[in-house]
Formats: C-alpha cells, sequence, structure tokens
C-alpha cells in the first residue's frame, strides 16, 4: 500500500503547505519517509467545511447504512493487511503481536458500534401521548429522540497508534452517532494514520455516502489542533493525550463564541489498594501480577498501577521484597516517541527527589529505552507533597505506606479522579475494611476492580474507560464501549408534529 504523505480532505489527496511532520523510528532514532506536510488554515477549513456539508444528509441515513458503513471500514482495514502492523511497528516501536491485538480491537470497535445501531440504541425514542381531556390543561402530544451534534474533531492518541487514533473508538462511536468527522492524525504514527485513513475514503465511496464525512489532517505542534478545535463547524471534540494538551484544547473550545464539550482522556495513576489479608495469603501473586502490569507495554498505557496503598506490616514488607526481584530482571522497552522517553526521564527524576527507590529494572541497552523503577514512600510524606500524585508516563510505580486504615482512608479523600481504583481482597476480613471505603471510591474512579490489574481494558457494552477530572473533562461519559456514542448525541423533543412530519425514528 502506497504513502502519499498527503492529506486526506474528503475524497481529495492533498499536499499540505505549512510545516513538515516526518515520524521517527524509535528503536533506532531513524527518520521515515515520506515527509508530511502540515495542514494550513485554509486546509483545516476546508475539511471542516466538506464535514458540514455532509452533516444533514449523513446523519438521516438509516441506522442500517451507518452500520454498514462502519464494518465497510473495519473491512478496508483489515484487507490492509502486514503492511499496516509492518508501518505501525517502524513508528512506534511497538512488537508484531501487540499491533495484531490492536488491529483486531480496532476491527471490533467498530463491528460493536454496527451492532448497537442494528439494536435500536442511540436514539432513545419515547412518546408522551396526547392528553386533551387532562384537567387542568391538557398534554400534547410529546415525543423525543436523540439526534447527531455535529461535525467532530478526533486527535489521534501517541500509545495507540490504531485503537484510539483514526479509526478508534472516538471516530467508531461519532460516525455510528451521524457525525462526520474530522481527525488530527498523531504526529508520531502519520504513516499509519495515512493508511487507515485511506481505507475510510475507500469505505466511504463504497457506501456512497458524502465526501466530507471523513477528513484527515496533519500538523506539528498545536497550530492545527487549536484550527480545528476553534473552526465553528466542530461540534465536539474527541481526545485521548496528557493533561496539559486536553486543558489547552478545552480551553480554546471555551472560548469560542459557541462553546463546545471536549471530551478528553488525560491523567490517571490509577491507585492499587493492598488489603492486609490479601497482601498475607498471595503476597507472591500479587507481587509478580503488579510488576507485570506495571511494565507491560514499557508501561504507555493510561490505565497503568503507578500508585500503591497499603498499611503498615510484615506482609508489606515482603511483597516489596518480592516485587523488587520482579522489577530487576526486567527487561527495557522502547518507549513510543524520543519525546515521551525524554518525559518519562522527567518524571522518573521527581519520584527520586522525594521518595526512596527501592528497584530499577536491567540497564537499557539502546535509545528511547524505559528502565522500570519501583519507589516508596510514607502516607505523610505523599499527602505533604504534591509531585508525587503526578502520572509517570511508563513502567514507574509508588508504594505509599500507611500507618493504619484511617490514614489510607485519609489518602483515598485527596486523591485526583482516576481512571481505575483496583481493590486486592481476600476473605471477609478484608471485605469488612473496604465497605466504608466504597462510597469515596466510587467518587474518585470510573471502574473498580477486585483482585485484578487495570491494564486491559475490554471493549463491551458495560465497559467504563473515563472519570472524574483529571482523568477525563467529563465525569459522566466513556470513551471506550458501546456507551461512548452517547457524547455525539443531543436529544429533540417533537411537540404535536403532524406524522407526515414525524422523522424516520418513529414511523
Amino acid at each position: 500500500m502506497m504513502l502519499t504523505g498527503k492529506l486526506l480532505i474528503g475524497q481529495q489527496m492533498v499536499i499540505g503547505r505549512e510545516r513538515s511532520v516526518q515520524a521517527i523510528n524509535p528503536m533506532d532514532d531513524q527518520v521515515l519517509e515520506p515527509v508530511y506536510r502540515g495542514a494550513s488554515l485554509s486546509e483545516v477549513q476546508l475539511a471542516c467545511e466538506l464535514a458540514d456539508d455532509a452533516f444533514d444528509t449523513y446523519r438521516a441515513t438509516s441506522p442500517e447504512t451507518r452500520a454498514n458503513f462502519l464494518e465497510a471500514i473495519a473491512e478496508e482495514v483489515e484487507a490492509l493487511g502486514a503492511a499496516l502492523v509492518e508501518r505501525a511497528m517502524l513508528e512506534s516501536g511497538l512488537p508484531q503481536a501487540r499491533l495484531e491485538g490492536e488491529k483486531g480491537r480496532t476491527c471490533g470497535q467498530l463491528r460493536l458500534f454496527a451492532d448497537v445501531l442494528r439494536r435500536g440504541e442511540g436514539q432513545d425514542a419515547r412518546l408522551d401521548p396526547a392528553m386533551p381531556e387532562r384537567n387542568p390543561m391538557p398534554r400534547p402530544e410529546l415525543r423525543q429522540r436523540r439526534i447527531a451534534v455535529g461535525p467532530v474533531a478526533v486527535f489521534g492518541a501517541s500509545n495507540f497508534p490504531l485503537a484510539f487514533s483514526v479509526a478508534g473508538g472516538d471516530t467508531a462511536s461519532a460516525l455510528a452517532a451521524g457525525c462526520p468527522v474530522v481527525v488530527k492524525a498523531h504526529s508520531a504514527h502519520p504513516g499509519t494514520s495515512e493508511l487507515v485513513g485511506q481505507a475510510i475514503q475507500r469505505a466511504v465511496a463504497r457506501c456512497g455516502l458524502p465526501e466530507g464525512v471523513f477528513s484527515l489532517l496533519y500538523g506539528v505542534g498545536n497550530e492545527v489542533g487549536q484550527a480545528l478545535v476553534s473552526d465553528p463547524r466542530i461540534q465536539a471534540v474527541g481526545f485521548t493525550g496528557s493533561r496539559a494538551g486536553g486543558l489547552a484544547l478545552i480551553s480554546t473550545a471555551q472560548q469560542r463564541p459557541q462553546p463546545v464539550p471536549v471530551y478528553a482522556e488525560m491523567s490517571s495513576i490509577n491507585p492499587v489498594l493492598l488489603l492486609p489479608a490479601a497482601l498475607q495469603t498471595r503476597t507472591s501473586e500479587l507481587a509478580a501480577g503488579f510488576v507485570a502490569s506495571l511494565t507491560l507495554g514499557a508501561g504507555q498505557f493510561c490505565t497503568n498501577p503507578g500508585l500503591l496503598l497499603a498499611v503498615k506490616s510484615k506482609a508489606l514488607e515482603d511483597f516489596i521484597e518480592q516485587a523488587k526481584k520482579h522489577v530487576e530482571v526486567s527487561s527495557s522497552q522502547t518507549m513510543l516517541t524520543p519525546g515521551i522517553y525524554s518525559a518519562y526521564q522527567q518524571g522518573v527524576d521527581n519520584l527520586a527527589r522525594h521518595s526512596e527507590l527501592v528497584a530499577q529494572g536491567k540497564a537499557p541497552e539502546g535509545p528511547n529505552r524505559c528502565r522500570s523503577e519501583l519507589f516508596r514512600t510514607t502516607a505523610e510524606v505523599f499527602m505533604e507533597t504534591k509531585e508525587l500524585h503526578q502520572e509517570v508516563f511508563g513502567s514507574a510505580a509508588l508504594v505509599v505506606e500507611c500507618r493504619d486504615q484511617a490514614e489510607l482512608q485519609g489518602i483515598l479523600s485527596r486523591l485526583e479522579g482516576q481512571l481505575t481504583f483496583t481493590l486486592q481482597i481476600e476473605g471477609e476480613e478484608d471485605l469488612e475494611l473496604v465497605r466504608p471505603c466504597l462510597p469515596m471510591l466510587e467518587r474518585k474512579a470510573g471502574r473498580l476492580l477486585v483482585n485484578g490489574w487495570p491494564t486491559g481494558v475490554e471493549v463491551c457494552d458495560a465497559m467504563v474507560h473515563g472519570g472524574p477530572f483529571p482523568a477525563t473533562s467529563d465525569t459522566r461519559t466513556t470513551s471506550v464501549g458501546s456507551a461512548a456514542i452517547e457524547r455525539f448525541l443531543r436529544p429533540v423533543c417533537y411537540q404535536n408534529f403532524p406524522s407526515s412530519l414525524f422523522p424516520q425514528t418513529f414511523a
């Protein structure tokens, strides 16, 4: 499959006119061809204009038409074959097996939303029949349905070049809702993005849809992203990335004459609560499971377990000692980009300044390689040191030792919002300790786990991948699972409409 280095604006391939983007292979720091010229303001505006022109036609399509379109995208992505995974490996340093799995997840998400449409979900049609005889006031007939909000801007994520990128969950859920999508490709994997973007272009043409249903833009820095969010035709934004990046987009969206929602997934340290009986009875199992989760994919998951909380005990010391051994034999792994590697080193240096180093993984033997790090501190130091509450994107974690259960609960009350909170429990004794904490944990996280590890997010109806700020910008939403479609729909009520004007939903 040929890479062109061009913007995909509707069905057109256009050479950008601004500063160029070029992928770097993080395994060896070699620059990859081709060069991707960034979109100019006029090209951003053209993509948004085409999306707006396509909106009313596309949102009026039947659920079956949109379901077929999503399935067509999945088929076109699968038809890319080995070329897609090979390019993604070059641009991300991720192993083949991981990317094959991510490709399957991407296509599975598209098919999940096709199923959502065929099940009749999303529209949520409601009817209150007229009550003309009601006293003291008659009631008119009232009908409600949800419609697409409008064109959506989607930002590709660095850590998932497929599943949270051009055809990822934000794009799939927005298209399912009936919203055209303009994607800003992540600069770390422009070639992977182009291949998937071409697949979506082909699906648009194959299904006979308006060309503005999909566009793909590139750009260095924040100029293209800010221009995209500022465009008055964009009505919602999907973003996965850093807290600073998400807050910058939120600020731009709120300063528009017509503010729009930004659904940003940003920052989470995903605390793990180690209860006494669990520590006592499953010390070895917990240590091995924790380090496996911590080091998975060089820790480059938004659900990476970065904080462990436990009451001081011999069992906790045994756990730390065994975790130390697992960390010390862990190999360094290539991180996604030189920039992410540099940020990881800064985060580790910050932890080292404010806590005690317990263990390091094997020394790196190449560029941009993440060396696993484990630190420890006391609850008192943790609560007094805001720097220890910050996410470190990579395989670094902090163990916080509490004097008693009351001190541990004090930490829970001061934690920021999280994507996940994990409970390691064993028997009735631990259950009784956890029970009074549950209301607080429900206020702090979008997903609560018992006796598992947070890495690995199932794509299904019940999943919540969201949480209170700063985990996400809107605690009511999820970016994974079938409920993700709700971000891109809004309710409309029809009062006393004649049957000839009823939208098809009510037919």
